[in-house]
């Protein structure tokens, strides 16, 4: 069990990126998975719930309470699905695009705080390590 200082740190990690994150999501008047969302609209076109899901890796049950939030919010809006006349897609509206465009930038300088303490070869390094664990998971 050589791999649970491993384990425990990569859970930390998350944690803090997580405690860093949160504040400045409440600035911005998002929650961490309000924002997951408004970022993965961005710029894209509109994406059905089961799309959404897999790229934000949030659960279809949570999801939907947050779709639900951001909708009363105006920031997205459901469209009819022609491919499928089952489900529906979600979009940003034009002031969850406005929300995208200056909450992922503000995001991104914020995060350059933390990562930028790190050098160009740690992230590269970081970067591998983390797609070999992911490999690893995968490949089961």
């Amino acid at each position: 069990m050589n791999f649970l200082p491993t384990l425990r740190e990569l859970v930390r990690t998350y944690q803090g990126f997580v405690d860093y994150s949160a504040p400045h999501f409440k600035q911005m008047g998002l929650t961490h998975s309000q924002f997951d969302v408004i970022a993965t609209l961005g710029n894209q076109p509109p994406m059905t719930c089961k799309e959404l899901g897999e790229k934000t890796l949030i659960t279809k049950g949570t999801l939907t309470g947050i779709l639900e939030r951001l909708e009363a919010k105006g920031l997205i809006k459901k469209y009819s699905n022609t491919e499928d006349a089952r489900s529906y897609k979600t979009g940003l509206t034009k002031e969850g695009q406005k929300v995208f465009d200056k909450s992922f930038t503000e995001h991104l300088k914020y995060l350059e705080k933390a990562f930028g303490k790190l050098s160009k070869k740690e992230l590269e390094t970081t970067t591998a390590a983390l797609k070999s664990l992911r490999k690893a998971f995968e490949t089961i």
